[in-house]
């Protein structure tokens, strides 16, 4: 996307999040401020669209790298947006203590823990203050799946999802977010290894594929792979349907 058109788009995805905030009567928004680019990006959004004043930034480390949250703190002074910290570590602990005893976890399960708890902690704030929760996940991520179901997959609003890592990149700059966040290595924060060296591709590979419908033949295979194995998370949950009266149908609202 050239920049003119990403900065028009930029501008509509201001738009879009005030238009949203005030159709649900809700008085702001809160976001996990992670430290890393997506995150920022959107804090950054939000903020224009409504005011610093109206946009919570939680940092919640959970047995988290420290540069990590030295980034978020920096993020959020950068825009002038309010902060709260919540330390996870303890709760985390106490959690897969608990559920040990009953099934011993997997190396998998134990990782998803941190942003199921992550997202429960942010509705608790949201619902207190009367404020929407705001997703952070970019359109690569959400194409390979390479989110958390009911952890970083859910929210109420999410302004980047249609936007590849490339693009938040470019709006990070033109928002003015911290080089240093805006350009780090992605990392989702749980393990040692980058979010790159974790899906075996990169999100070069995966933008091009999105945007031409061809890579490096290996990295579609894989690509296609992930986005096959990952569309319970893109889709609705699946309900058993039938027809049958509804009354509320009715109801003009």
């Amino acid at each position: 996307m050239k920049e003119e058109e990403l900065q028009q788009k930029m501008q509509q995805a201001i738009q879009w999040i005030r238009k949203k905030v005030e159709e649900t009567g809700a008085k702001g928004v809160v976001i996990g401020d992670s430290g890393g680019k997506d995150s920022a990006t959107v804090l950054g959004l939000a903020k224009n669209a409504l005011g610093s004043d109206k946009v919570l930034a939680v940092i919640m480390p959970c047995h988290s790298n420290y540069q990590d949250r030295k980034d978020a703190i920096k993020v959020a002074e950068s825009l002038k947006i309010k902060t709260m910290e919540i330390d996870l570590s303890k709760t985390y602990d106490s959690l897969e203590r608990e559920l040990n005893r009953g099934e011993k976890l997997t190396e998998e399960s134990k990782i998803n823990i941190k942003p199921r708890l992550r997202m429960t902690t942010l509705y608790a704030i949201a619902q207190t203050l009367n404020y929407l929760v705001m997703g952070t996940g970019n359109l690569c991520e959400i194409m390979v799946g390479y989110t958390t179901k009911w952890g970083d997959s859910s929210s109420d609003l999410n302004p980047i999802a249609n936007f590849t890592v490339e693009e938040v990149v470019k709006i990070g700059e033109m928002l003015g977010i911290p080089s240093e966040v805006i350009h780090k290595a992605p990392n989702d924060g749980l393990g040692e290894k980058t979010d790159e060296e974790k899906l075996g591709v990169t999100y070069k590979q995966i933008t091009e594929y999105i945007n031409s419908g061809k890579t490096d033949p290996d990295a579609m295979k894989k690509i296609e792979e992930k986005y096959r194995k990952s569309e319970h998370k893109r889709e609705p949950i699946p309900t058993f349907y039938f027809e049958r009266k509804n009354y509320l149908k009715g109801i003009n609202l």
